[in-house]
C-alpha cells in the first residue's frame, strides 16, 4: 500500500519509509492510499490478535510484515477492558493499563517496536523528537528507554503539565532528555514540526517523530477500536458510539479510520476542554486555531490541532465532515463537578480528560438519546492525584508500574520557545 501527505506535494511512498520520517517532507500528514475496508471482520479474539488482523492490509510489502504478531503481541500485552458504568447500559474503555498509566502507551510501544526491527545494524543513533501536552512524552520515553540505536528529545510546556505528568517526563535519564519549553503545546509541537521539516538538520541528525502526527501513532490506535468494537458487537449485537476526549484529534481520528474499515463503530463524538477550536468548527464556524487556553484537563491543551489535517483530507468538503463528526467544549468549572459527583453517578473515579467524556455522555443523555455509549477513558486519575483526590475526598492508589517510575530522581532542562535553541540541541545530541 501507499502512504500519501496530506498536502499532496510528497510522492506516495511505503509504510516503513513513512513511519521512519515521521513527518512528510512537504510539512504534510502521511496517511494511507486509500483506507481498506475489510473484506470479512475478525473474530472478537485477543487484542493483540485483532490488532494484527486489522493492521496487516497497511503492512502488506512492508519489510515489518512477517513480524507484525510479534510486534502486536509486544505493544498490546495490557488489557483494554469496557467497564460497565452504572446506568444506562455505558460502558468507560480503559485504556490506562499500560506502563505510563495512558492510552499513549499502545501506539508508542507498537512505533517503538517497528522502528528498532527497520533499524539497520550499523545505522547512527536515530533522535525520537516529541512534543506532549503531558502523557505522549512519558509513553514515548518508556517504549525506547534503552533501546539500542535510539534517543528521545522530549519537548514539554513549563507549567502546563500535572506535578506527576512532568516527573514521568522527566525520570528516565539514559538515551531520554526532557525539555521544559517557556511556552504552550502548541509551541512545543511548532518547534517539533520545524525540526523535522529543517533537511539541512536531519542531513545531520537522524530524526523522527512519535507525536500523533506519526503514521507510527495513528494506525496502532485503530487496534483497540477495532477489538472494543467487535466485542461489543458481539455481546449486544449493536455498534460501538463512542464519546472520544481529544487534544491533538490523533485518538479521535483512529477512531474514524477503524468505522471507516468497516469496523462495528456507530456514532463518533468528540469531547473538548475549553480549547474550543473543534467544537466551533463542527457548530458551523470556519476552522480557526486559536492560542492554547491552559485547563485542568491540560493533555488536550491543543489551540490548533495537527491531526484536523487528517480528517480534511478524508472528506469532500466541510459539510462532509461536520455530517461525520460531532464535537462538544467542557469548562474547567464542569470537568470539577463531573469529577466530585462521578462515584455517585458513574460508578468510577476520572481523571479531567475522562470526565469531559462524561459531561458529553451526560449532556446527550439529557438532550433524549437512549442509545447505549462508551466513554473513552485517556489516563488513569493517580497521575491527576492533586486535582482529583480532593474532588472525591480520598487517595488514589497509582498503578504499579506508575508508583515505581514515581520513585525515580526526575530533570528536565529549561528550553526558550526557539527553533534555534532546539536545534542547537539537537546537533549537539549528535556529536555526542
Amino acid at each position: 500500500m501507499d502512504f500519501v501527505s496530506t498536502r499532496g506535494y510528497t510522492p506516495p511512498t511505503g509504510i516503513d519509509e513513512a513511519l521512519i520520517a515521521g513527518l512528510a517532507p512537504d510539512g504534510g500528514l502521511y496517511v494511507p492510499g486509500h483506507i481498506p475496508v475489510l473484506a470479512s471482520l475478525p473474530p472478537a479474539t485477543s487484542l493483540p490478535e485483532t490488532a494484527g488482523a486489522v493492521l496487516s492490509p497497511y503492512f502488506k510489502g512492508s519489510l515489518l510484515h512477517d513480524e507484525l504478531d510479534g510486534i502486536c503481541a509486544q505493544a498490546y500485552s495490557f488489557p483494554a477492558p469496557l467497564r460497565s458504568l452504572r446506568h444506562g447500559g455505558d460502558h468507560l474503555l480503559e485504556l490506562f493499563h499500560g506502563p505510563t498509566a495512558a492510552f499513549k502507551d499502545y501506539a508508542a510501544r507498537f512505533l517503538a517496536a517497528a522502528l528498532a526491527h527497520l533499524r539497520q545494524a550499523d545505522a547512527p543513533a536515530m533522535t525520537i523528537l516529541v512534543a506532549t501536552s503531558g502523557d505522549t512524552g512519558a509513553a514515548v520515553a518508556s517504549a525506547f528507554h534503552r533501546r539500542p540505536g535510539f534517543n528521545v528529545v522530549i519537548l514539554y510546556p513549563d507549567g502546563r503539565v500535572s506535578p506527576r505528568q512532568a516527573h514521568g517526563l522527566g525520570c528516565w535519564g539514559d538515551n531520554v532528555r526532557a525539555f521544559r519549553v517557556d511556552g504552550s503545546f502548541d509551541d512545543c509541537q511548532h518547534l517539533a514540526k520545524q525540526a523535522l521539516s529543517d533537511e539541512a538538520l536531519r542531513a545531520n541528525v537522524p530524526l523522527s517523530s512519535a507525536n500523533s502526527i506519526s503514521l507510527g501513532r495513528l494506525l496502532p490506535q485503530v487496534a483497540y477500536y477495532a477489538h472494543s468494537a467487535l466485542r461489543f458487537q458481539a455481546e449486544h449485537d449493536q455498534p460501538l458510539n463512542l464519546i472520544v476526549p481529544t487534544g491533538n484529534l490523533g485518538n479521535a481520528c483512529a477512531a474514524f479510520v477503524a468505522r471507516r474499515m468497516g469496523l462495528p463503530v456507530g456514532d463518533i463524538v468528540l469531547a473538548s476542554n475549553a480549547n474550543d477550536v473543534l467544537p466551533r468548527y463542527f457548530a458551523g464556524q470556519d476552522y480557526s486555531p486559536r492560542p492554547t487556553v491552559a485547563t485542568l484537563a491540560n493533555a488536550m491543551d491543543v489551540g490548533a490541532p495537527s491531526n484536523f489535517e487528517r480528517l480534511r483530507h478524508w472528506h469532500h468538503d466541510d459539510a462532509g465532515l461536520r455530517a461525520s463528526l460531532r464535537a462538544f467544549a467542557v469548562s474547567d468549572d464542569v470537568i470539577t463537578e463531573t469529577i466530585r459527583h462521578a462515584p455517585q453517578r458513574h460508578g468510577v473515579v476520572p481523571c479531567p480528560h475522562t470526565a469531559t467524556g462524561l459531561h458529553v455522555l451526560e449532556r446527550l443523555r439529557e438532550a433524549g438519546d437512549r442509545r447505549p455509549w462508551t466513554v473513552v477513558a485517556t489516563a488513569h486519575p493517580a497521575k491527576f492525584d492533586g486535582i482529583v483526590e480532593r474532588l472525591v475526598g480520598h487517595g488514589v492508589e497509582p498503578p504499579p508500574a506508575l508508583a515505581e517510575t514515581l520513585a525515580w530522581p526526575a530533570h528536565a532542562e529549561p528550553l526558550a520557545a526557539d527553533y534555534a535553541a532546539l536545534r542547537d540541541q539537537l546537533l549537539n545530541e549528535a556529536r555526542g
